[in-house]
């Protein structure tokens, strides 16, 4: 097998997850706002909401606008994660609350790295194999990558809100492979998601590489 001209990383999932759960981290937060729930309850809410928003990606909006539609997105969800666990009333101030749980998502604290994605990175690097990040993740990700010491590693980043296109919708690919200058036959991505990053990639032209650290 030929060695790829770049080979492409999703982000969340695959290079680094989630400390403990969504709800927990959630569930904390709320806590300090002094809004009892149920993390439990609180996680599927949270994932309930998730798979019924549409993905981050805003096409045709001017970059400065980026930051502030990814943010309003996220906090929608956690609205509606809170509505949904039956303690969005509690809040005496959500604003203030989502604030600090959206920059909390920005730093190395709620992630953990999967323990083969350092000396997978690395002997990959060594070889001389140019490296991307792919992903449906937002603006944040360029600040957890250099908390969790991964950024070093890549030559580019791509992300939907950005692009304009979610995985698995071909465009996100394209905008990646164009960061490298190589067509998609000579491409690989690795992913955790079958359907985002694997169906996504193959029908973009990619080697499409699944992951399977969750059951999805």
């Amino acid at each position: 097998m030929s060695q790829p001209s770049v080979i492409f990383f999703d982000a969340a999932g695959t290079l680094f997850g989630v400390q403990g759960s969504i709800g927990a981290a959630y569930g904390n937060f709320a806590r300090r706002f002094g809004v009892e729930v149920d993390d439990r309850l609180l996680n599927q809410a949270f994932f309930d909401s998730f798979a019924a928003t549409e993905q981050a990606a805003f096409p045709g909006v001017p970059q400065t606008e980026i930051h502030r539609l990814e943010f309003q997105w996220w906090e929608a969800i956690a609205k509606d994660t809170f509505q949904r666990a039956g303690v969005f009333h509690q809040f005496a101030d959500f604003s203030a609350f989502f604030k600090q749980l959206y920059d909390y998502f920005a730093t190395a604290d709620p992630w953990f790295l999967y323990p083969d994605v350092r000396p997978t990175l690395e002997s990959l690097h060594s070889q001389g194999i140019p490296l991307g990040v792919l992903s449906n993740f937002d603006s944040r990700l360029y600040s957890v990558l250099e908390a969790l010491d991964l950024a070093q590693f890549f030559d580019s980043v791509t992300i939907s809100t950005v692009v304009g296109a979610a995985k698995p919708n071909p465009p996100i690919f394209a905008a990646g492979l164009e960061k490298h200058g190589c067509a998609a036959s000579d491409a690989w991505h690795i992913g955790d998601s079958y359907r985002d990053d694997y169906q996504g990639a193959i029908a973009a032209g990619l080697r499409g590489i699944w992951l399977r650290r969750n059951s999805d």
